[in-house]
């Protein structure tokens, strides 16, 4: 890990130029990473020691093994990132608040030092977010706080492996420290969803390379099921942001498109009953209808997933060889936002919504993370 010293004291002192009102936010960012570093135990001690939950050791021996992977085998950044361990005690280590105008799907955006501006403000305390929520709800904004189980501090940091993961499981963990990794390797100021999506991109070949090694041939179908449930997630979600996008874009007034907006949703909920039932009764999407079906919440899923089809093309091209493809990515990196977008934009798939030549901003594929 980086000295303190080295990566605060210039982050306080441009927080304090910043303004009071930033000043608290970026406090409790360093103050509650900095807890999460002070939990984190290097995992080969965790290992070792017979005290240990054997449980705890063995799944910590297969996070060694898929760290191991990530590198050798994927080319991602070989360093004291998922290294450790911290159990931060809580199911998730940060909520994230999204929020969109009530009749737009596009979200507000939050300017950050270091790491430009994006889509989303998170909190390392849930009544924090809530409160934020809270506040953005008065001035009109449809609002979502969404838990988070990883992040990744780019590199500033040796990002440990956190309990708010490793509870789901070993595919989870796969997934989440390929595409942390990625974040690592390029990272681009301003553009929230070129960064998103080219993680995922990287976590999807990673996913495919570790689940046909013999390790993780078990898993295999498992993981292919669910898959197949998130595309078929996906798909209802995809229809439903294209048929509120074309609501919004009517010269109806406000009361009228409220009440349609109240009637989609509703037939969102009835739709995904009927895909659930589908599925056997599969639950593992219900927490997202759970509470208020809203513009903030729908625009939360497509961050993640929204330029892959380009990138996995950009891959495609290069016969999937993965140093190839880094330093192609690294060359879009390097291009300016709109230049980066229009190549982006002739390498997705045909069906893509039009709008993104136009726009920038691609169609939702949604995933939940």
């Amino acid at each position: 890990m980086r000295r303190f010293p080295e990566f605060v004291v210039p982050l306080l002192l441009a927080a304090l130029l910043a303004g009071c009102s930033n000043l608290g936010y970026y406090v409790q960012a360093m103050g509650g990473h900095f807890e999460v570093m002070r939990a984190a135990q290097p995992i080969s001690e965790v290992v070792r020691d017979p005290a240990s939950d054997p449980q705890l050791r063995t799944k910590l021996k297969e996070v060694q093994a898929i760290r191991e992977f990530a590198s050798r085998e994927l080319g991602l950044p070989d360093n004291g990132s998922y290294r450790s361990y911290a159990d931060v005690g809580r199911p998730y280590v940060v909520w994230n608040v999204f929020a969109a105008p009530e009749f737009s799907l596009e979200p507000k955006r939050w300017c950050m030092l270091l790491v430009g501006c994006v889509n989303y403000r998170g909190y390392y305390a849930r009544e924090d977010a809530e409160r934020l929520a809270a506040e953005l709800r008065q001035e009109g904004y449809d609002t979502h706080v969404g838990g988070v189980p990883a992040y990744s501090t780019l590199g500033y940091f040796d990002d440990p492996v956190l309990s708010t993961f490793l509870r789901h499981g070993t595919p989870e963990v796969a997934r989440t420290v390929f595409h942390e990794l990625a974040h690592q390797l390029v990272f681009v100021a301003d553009d929230s969803a070129f960064n998103e999506s080219f993680a995922t991109a990287v976590e999807n070949e990673g996913m495919r390379r570790w689940l046909a090694s013999s390790t993780a041939l078990d898993r295999r179908p498992a993981f292919e099921a669910q898959r197949e449930r998130k595309a078929a997630f996906a798909g209802l979600m995809r229809d439903y942001r294209k048929r509120l996008h074309a609501l919004y874009q009517t010269a109806d007034s406000a009361d009228r498109q409220r009440q349609a907006k109240a009637g989609l949703l509703n037939t969102l909920r009835r739709d995904y009953a009927d895909l659930k039932a589908s599925w056997g009764g599969y639950s593992g999407y219900d927490s997202f209808f759970a509470e208020d079906l809203n513009n903030a919440k729908l625009a939360s899923l497509s961050l993640y997933s929204a330029l892959v089809p380009a990138f996995e093309a950009l891959l495609e091209q290069g016969n999937r060889e993965l140093p190839r493809f880094y330093q192609r990515v690294r060359s879009l990196a390097a291009l300016d936002k709109a230049a980066r977008r229009s190549v982006l934009a002739q390498l997705l798939p045909a069906r893509a919504d039009s709008r993104l030549a136009r726009s920038g901003v691609a169609p939702a594929t949604p995933e939940l993370q």
